[in-house]
Order: structure tokens, then sequence, then C-alpha cells
């Protein structure tokens, strides 16, 4: 399948190619119509080549993150970088700076030593990275600690995240569903669960002080 849980889960299928003059527009992949995901191609799903060329994909994708991550605006170019700017606006107005807030609280603790942030969601990967960004979290969230639960669910992604960091670790879930709450209790990880946006001001004042 062309969505992945994280972005390097097809990179040993990447031959390391330079990709310089590398044409996506005709390696046979494009989007579906009715929605965001890579992922209509020509050739054999799941065939050696077909697989090397989506290990490209995701490959320049997690380039494109890492070059951008705190210059969005760059990425979009005028106007849409202003069009962008004014959006951003409009949700902190109505969300009463649910933006501000959130990325207040996630920067103090990705400024803290030993300590990250890590992103699961249900959303699929290739568009849950583009919200990231368009949200302008991309600073505090490394591209390495984002996780799709579509495919295998979220107590699946926290048993990867925790088999990836140890169980030594001490893990907080901050989350506004049962999903994150009845997820974390499997894998026996502190949960946070009283509705998302007071969340945002209880991290940030637990992590301020």
């Amino acid at each position: 399948e062309c969505d992945q849980v994280h972005i390097d889960d097809v990179s040993s299928d990447d031959n390391g190619q330079d990709l310089s003059n590398y044409n996506f527009a005709t390696d046979g992949f494009h989007a579906a119509a009715n929605n965001a995901t890579l992922c209509l191609a020509t050739g054999v799903r799941g065939g050696v080549d077909w697989m090397r060329k989506l290990a490209f994909r995701y490959r320049r994708m997690k380039e494109i993150y890492n070059t951008y991550r705190n210059n969005v605006g760059g990425l979009l170019g005028t106007p849409k970088r202003e069009q962008w700017l004014q959006l951003r606006q409009e949700i902190e107005q109505y969300t009463d700076n649910w933006l501000t807030t959130a990325l207040r609280s996630l920067s103090i603790i990705n400024s803290r030593t030993n300590c990250v942030n890590v992103l699961v969601t249900t959303t699929q990967l290739v568009p849950a990275l583009a919200k990231v960004l368009l949200y302008g979290l991309g600073g505090v969230f490394d591209i390495d600690n984002i996780y799709s639960a579509t495919k295998i669910g979220k107590e699946s992604s926290f048993e990867r995240i925790v088999s990836r960091y140890g169980r030594k670790c001490t893990y907080v879930v901050v989350g506004d569903g049962r999903d994150e709450e009845t997820a974390a209790k499997q894998v026996n990880i502190i949960n946070i669960s009283l509705g998302l946006f007071r969340n945002l001001y209880i991290t940030y004042y637990t992590y301020h002080q």
C-alpha cells in the first residue's frame, strides 16, 4: 500500500539513486480524485520497481519537510503565503489562540533535555505531514516522530513508539478521545484526557514551571 505508518517504513526499498533529475510527474503515481493520498499507480503493486519508486517519493517528502519545517512560507511562495498567514490568523481568532497555546506547550517540551514530542494521528501520513507544516508545528515535531495510526491503530502505534524508545522512559499521552485513553492503558502509558484544549493549558503550565 502507498500509505505508511512512518516516513521510513519503505526506506529499505530505496536504492539511494540521485533524484536531482528524477521526474516524479511521470513515475506512475497520482492522487485519487476524491482524496489526498499518493496513490493510484501503474505497475504491479508491491513489485520491486513499484516499491522503489514509492520509496523515492517518501525520501523526497522527508527532504521537503526537513527543508521547510521552519519556513512554510518559503515552500508556499506568494500569494499562497499571504493566504496561509491570513488563515492562521482566522484560526487563532475563532479557536481562542489554540495554535499559539499548542506551539508554546510543545516548544517547552521540545527544548528540554531528553524530551521529545511524538505525534500519533488517525490521519494518513502524507496529509498529516502537510497539516503539521501548515499549522506551523514542523519545528516541534521531527518527521521521525510522526506516526499515522490509520492502518494499525493507536495501540499498535504506541507499542511501536515504546519499542523504539524503551520502557524506562516516561510517556505522557495528551488527547481528547477514548481511543487514546484505551491505547495508553494497554501499553502502560500515562494518559491525560480531559478535552484537547484544556489539555494544552495543562501541558503548558505543567512544563512551564
